[in-house]
């Protein structure tokens, strides 16, 4: 033990810790034991504050430090925590590695532990696969895929279908609602309406969205059913299991009790209803349990969170007192936080807030002299892309002239839709820029060439996916062609159905969908393969250029039974892209290559069920993240030295030197896109099934005023989630804060002008807390000035860049040249020894390069045989050898491990 006298007030940690607390710190790490709620604002510390308070635990309550818990939600704020944890204790007493040290975990994390303690009690299997989002993906596919019908409600194309079954079996997992409670409450509903003698359009559209969700149950029920057949459960089964088994088990509950003594929970208002379930069973009733949390960072209500879990603590783990505040932020500047805390003031009279248990939550404050740091600065565009400019402007300035760091920056976007604009503007100013998360990836051109190719080789109808190939600078097929390949197809198409006008089954297939298109039935693909070296109805030049491409699609296809990150590649290699990407300056080179890189990253990790390559279900994969404004964007925030380009709600938890928040136009950001109601989208869990109803709007009744009631709450909550991430956004800036909006967007026939909460702090700015760097007043023009510029005549297929083309040509003629003039064995000659060590790893990278390349494409491999096989590969083994190699070689996909090296190859028999 330290040979300080701890005393109540813990002014003793001042000395110990090395830190200098502030009062409002030191009350909450010297809080009681009993239950015991924080609210603490962004930048306040809270992970000094929690190590703190394991240190002050443990000296003067004598608890054990293996008796104390600590739950977040990602592996790296978990990671950090047990860091600070660990070395605050270390001051206290030096710790030996056979030590007990406190627990800390993600939630998730935490309830898989309890689920492979203890599932067992509840009759479920404690050791299973667990999936990953993509596996989930791939799992609902496959269900949706083999569904047979009938289906009279849903609107019935399978990405969509997968999406909705997987959004509905998620809430359903987080209320822990079954099937049967839906259904039940679906068919009193629909009934219901169909009572009443007269029905408007908006009822019969309600009945219908219930009947359809009963179709989607059954979709969810399929895809329970074979999660289980497989032996697999995903993150939310975790929870809802855990959740189960405490609900179950007084047993359980009393292990757990006695084996934490002292609980910890950090960002508790993006706890969800199974979470907050699991850990009022198990630690309620006056455990002593100290909740961390900011109802004005609640911005995950969309992926289940709910902000009331923290508005009811009190209600779920007992205690007295008011909430103890953490509200001095040592992050921003206090004209920032005055800032942010102007934004955040009308929440505390929302509808939300008057429905919900009230909190009181401080506002933000600056350390002592620190008042006026910080600096806002506000703008106001014609156009976007003068805006995308001015932010650009903004950062090079920042970069070149004030040596700051690219990787204090960030670009802090509504939607990713918004994400190529402002990445070619960095770019253009040699700003080193990192695009951050799957979707914002896909934005990207030289992303969305890869992925174009990758949905020719699956999808024979990929028409768009081919016509950008075609018109793209590499192939520049012509208008006159490209009609020319559309009549082709459509005469395929015709010639198709009148073969089939005899047979009465594909007759009825035939009508079933008569309103599709054609063109999304007879593809450019299949009129591609009809050309020959004698068709006419292209010109000769665009011919050879469809052959050259028909062969190159034809050889790539021959890669599709390896893993998806090796077709990906072969693509880039194939097709040049890495070669075109190089031949970019530095820094665009640099900022592509990074952007193509990341997105290889996401493919190998995508792996297929039982281990095949399945790239369709790696393309609607992708096309649910394009479609999920704020879903699906999986991916981490590097450390590299760049400007980080993300969407807001990957931000939270980070900060920044410099933050630009661009976008902060009229239904941009805030957004006009609220999320679905459960009266009208199916996917949607009715809220009187959910765990947090009494914090949701409420429908009344059936007549028009409460749907319209129930329509403006829904609305109002939507519009306090934005405003929450208006104020999580401005809280990530440490000491200069961009925010700007525009009035002509790109599609956009009127005018869109600024924002509420551009306004808001084009105010503040005005007030002393910044400056607004300019302001354009509302347009006079009648038409979208950025639209206009698109309809007068361009020259397609696009021109070369001609100057770059000289500059590669005459590059290659000087290699040649001295290559044939054996000038290179001369100039390696007159190397320095540096040099020749450089050379001689290249040549070495090279060599290693080829030899894996010739390795991937021997016909017959061998796989070694393991020391050690199971009772079932033992069988296998025996009947069928080959099989066993298969099954070696491509493994089905195990639970993750921290730092397991994923896409690792295996050799065939």
């Amino acid at each position: 033990m330290t040979h300080l006298a701890p005393d109540a007030k813990g002014h003793y940690l001042r000395e110990l810790l090395k830190t200098d607390f502030t009062d409002e710190q030191l009350d909450v790490v010297t809080a009681g034991l009993s239950p015991q709620l924080v609210v603490a604002g962004a930048g306040s510390g809270k992970t000094t504050v929690m190590a703190a308070r394991v240190v002050h635990v443990v000296a003067f309550h004598g608890v054990p430090s293996a008796q104390v818990l600590g739950l977040t939600f990602t592996n790296k704020a978990a990671g950090q925590l047990a860091l600070s944890v660990r070395a605050a204790l270390r001051k206290l007493r030096p710790l030996n590695e056979s030590d007990d040290t406190p627990t800390v975990a993600t939630y998730h994390s935490y309830a898989a532990g309890i689920v492979r303690d203890h599932a067992l009690r509840i009759g479920r299997e404690p050791m299973t696969t667990l999936l990953n989002e993509a596996g989930r993906w791939q799992l609902a596919m496959r269900v949706v895929r083999n569904a047979t019908g009938p289906f009279r409600w849903l609107t019935w194309q399978p990405p969509y279908m997968a999406t909705s079954l997987l959004a509905l079996d998620g809430e359903m997992a987080e209320h822990l609602v079954d099937a049967d409670v839906v259904r039940a409450f679906d068919g009193t509903f629909a009934a219901q309406i169909g009572a009443l003698s007269k029905r408007t359009n908006r009822l019969t559209a309600c009945a219908e969205a219930a009947q359809a969700r009963d179709e989607l149950l059954g979709l969810v029920e399929a895809y329970r059913a074979e999660k289980q057949r497989l032996d697999l459960i995903d993150y939310g089964d975790q929870v809802a299991l855990a959740a189960d088994i405490a609900r179950r088990s007084d047993e359980v509950c009393a292990i757990e009790r006695e084996r934490f003594a002292v609980v910890l929970l950090d960002e508790y208002q993006d706890t969800g209803v199974a979470q907050r379930t699991l850990l009022a069973r198990l630690f309620g009733a006056d455990h002593s349990v100290t909740s961390v949390g900011d109802p004005n960072q609640a911005i995950y209500g969309w992926r289940g969170a709910s902000v009331g879990n923290l508005l009811r603590f009190r209600d779920h783990f007992g205690g007295v007192g008011p909430a103890l505040p953490l509200m001095t932020s040592f992050r921003c500047g206090g004209r920032i936080l005055d800032a942010a805390n102007a934004l955040a003031l009308p929440l505390l009279s929302s509808a939300g807030a008057n429905r919900r248990p009230h909190v009181e939550v401080p506002p933000l404050a600056a350390p002592t002299g620190c008042e006026e740091d910080g600096e806002i600065r506000v703008a106001l565009l014609d156009r976007v892309d003068q805006e995308a400019h001015w932010v650009a402007d903004q950062i090079a300035t920042a970069v070149h002239d004030e040596d700051i760091a690219p990787g204090k920056i960030a670009v802090l976007c509504r939607r990713r839709v918004d994400f190529p604009l402002l990445h070619r503007a960095l770019v253009g100013r040699g700003v080193p820029v990192e695009v951050v998360g799957l979707g914002g990836l896909l934005e990207m051109p030289e992303v969305a060439d890869l992925v174009a190719v990758l949905r020719v080789l699956v999808e024979p109808t990929a028409n768009a996916a081919l016509l950008r190939l075609l018109t793209g600078p590499r192939w520049r097929i012509g208008p006159r062609d490209l009609a020319a390949l559309g009549l082709r197809a459509k005469r395929l198409a015709a010639v198709e159905r009148a073969e089939n006008n005899g047979d009465d089954v594909r007759t009825a297939l035939r009508k079933a969908t008569e309103s599709v298109d054609t063109v999304e039935v007879a593809a450019l693909l299949d009129a591609m393969d009809t050309l020959d070296g004698e068709t006419t109805d292209v010109s000769a030049e665009a011919l050879a250029r469809l052959l050259t491409l028909r062969t190159e699609l034809n050889e790539i296809r021959a890669s599709l039974g390896q893993p998806i990150v090796e077709v990906a590649a072969e693509v880039v290699r194939r097709t040049g892209l890495d070669v075109e990407l190089e031949a970019e300056t530095r820094d665009v080179a640099a900022a592509r290559a990074a952007n193509l890189a990341a997105f290889l990253d996401h493919a190998a990790q995508f792996t297929g069920l039982e281990g095949e390559s399945d790239l369709a279900s790696f393309l609607a994969w992708l096309d649910a993240a394009v479609a999920a404004e704020s879903g699906l964007d999986v991916g981490g925030v590097s450390d590299a030295d760049t400007v980080k380009l993300l969407t807001v709600h990957k931000a939270k938890g980070l900060e920044w030197d410099v933050v630009a928040v661009p976008g902060l136009t009229d239904k941009v950001f805030p957004s006009a896109r609220g999320r679905s109601r459960w009266t009208s989208a199916a996917a949607v869990l009715p809220y009187p099934c959910r765990g947090d109803e009494a914090d949701l709007p409420r429908l009344g009744g059936l007549t028009t005023k409460d749907l319209d009631a129930f329509k403006d709450e829904c609305i109002a909550d939507d519009a306090d989630e934005e405003r929450r991430l208006g104020y999580v956004a401005v809280t990530r800036a440490r000491h200069r804060l961009l925010a700007s909006g525009y009035w002509w967007g790109a599609t956009r026939q009127q005018p869109m002008g600024p924002s509420q909460l551009l306004t808001e702090l084009q105010a503040l700015a005005g007030a002393g807390l910044g400056s607004v760097v300019t302001w354009a007043d509302p347009p006079d023009d009648a038409a979208n000035p950025v639209a206009a510029e698109s309809i007068g005549d361009t020259s397609w297929p696009p021109s070369f860049d001609g100057a770059a083309l000289e500059r590669r040509r005459a590059a290659a003629e000087q290699v040649s040249r001295a290559m044939a003039a054996g000038i290179v064995e001369q100039a390696s000659a007159e190397l320095t020894a540096a040099e020749r060590v450089e050379v001689e790893r290249w040549d070495e990278e090279s060599r290693l390069l080829l030899d894996e390349l010739r390795r991937r494409r021997v016909a017959v491999r061998e796989v070694p045989l393991p020391r050690r096989l199971t009772a079932s590969q033992v069988v296998v083994l025996a009947h069928d050898p080959d099989e066993l190699a298969m099954m070696l070689a491509r493994p089905m996909p195990q639970r993750p491990q921290p730092q397991a090296r994923r896409g690792s190859r295996f050799h065939k028999w």
